[in-house]
């Protein structure tokens, strides 16, 4: 086995395997971990053309995979706000979700994709408390963001307009996220940390405030010249403009989970956001940056936002 850039474990010929699939909608037999989310084939139903030994490697071999391990799917759409096509990465607790399934924005770490937002186990372990009824019935909703730190870096192209105008639409337009599409959370991974706080920012000055924020190793970094080297702001003071560490006082009104590893280059940040902000959920424990450790607070992740489920979406 292999790991990727987020630290997801991938299979052998997973490229290859991917070159199968349609451009448009793809329905998922369920996986355990949306890096592999690519390997499933786009059928009437959802069946995967692969071994049953490959399917038991990906954790999706079982009897009833629709409630066991959440189903997936995976589109194309066109994004105005992006200029491009991007995945539009639906992960549901069910093959056969309620109608206005509240959902949570999945927002994928530098280099990222959609595909490869979600840590492993995360899909898995959210179909099984929806199953047993430890949660209420959610989803997560990620989409193709690129590397600039989910705001508009480059003139055309701005992840964030396409999280708050047009993310709500696609959802609605699915039957998800209640009759507005608007997620009900934000969830980040490293880069996709700042930006769930970022976007939380944003739903608070236009008076929509979400009903929570949950960043995983969220990129707080908190030098320019660290900062600079992601080519993901213009100056000091752009960053400055938009870094959730200088605007906690806007947000620290909406609950929050924040987790993070000791070891991880983040943790100077983290512990400075723990500090001022009080978040709801604060956990930090021995591990480094990657999946390797964001994997291991997935049952948190689930059980926080669990409890900020709107009761009607």
């Amino acid at each position: 086995m292999n790991e990727d850039d987020q630290g997801h474990t991938t299979l052998p010929g997973v490229d290859g395997a991917r070159r199968w699939l349609s451009r448009r909608s793809v329905l998922i037999a369920g996986a355990s971990g949306l890096g592999v989310a690519g390997l499933a084939a786009g059928t009437a139903t959802g069946a995967l053309p692969f071994s049953e030994a490959l399917q038991r490697a990906l954790g999706v071999a079982s009897p009833t995979p629709a409630t066991q391990l959440g189903s997936p799917r995976v589109e194309r759409v066109y994004s105005e706000a992006r200029g491009r096509e991007v995945d539009l990465v639906l992960m549901l607790p069910t093959k056969a979700p309620p109608k206005g399934l509240p959902m949570s924005l999945m927002l994928h770490g530098l280099h990222g994709t959609a595909r490869h937002a979600a840590p492993t186990g995360l899909l898995k372990q959210l179909g099984s408390e929806v199953a047993r009824k430890a949660v209420p019935p959610f989803g997560f909703v990620a989409v193709d963001g690129g590397d600039h730190y989910w705001h508009e870096n480059q003139p055309g192209d701005n992840p964030m307009a396409m999280l708050l105008e047009e993310v709500p639409r696609w959802l609605a337009a699915r039957g998800l996220g209640g009759r507005d599409g608007q997620p009900f959370a934000a969830t980040g991974l490293s880069m996709g940390g700042f930006g769930a706080l970022l976007y939380t920012r944003r739903r608070l000055e236009r008076r929509r405030p979400p009903a929570a924020v949950a960043a995983l190793a969220p990129a707080l970094i908190t030098s320019w010249a660290e900062m600079s080297k992601r080519r993901a702001f213009r100056d000091a003071a752009d960053w400055g403009s938009l870094d959730p560490l200088r605007h906690i006082n806007v947000t620290k009104s909406v609950p929050t989970g924040i987790w993070c590893g000791t070891e991880d280059p983040f943790i100077g940040g983290v512990r400075k956001f723990i500090s001022e902000a009080r978040p709801t959920v604060a956990h930090t424990a021995r591990g480094k940056h990657g999946d390797s450790f964001n994997r291991t607070v997935v049952p948190s992740l689930i059980a926080f936002l669990g409890k900020h489920v709107p009761k009607h979406a």
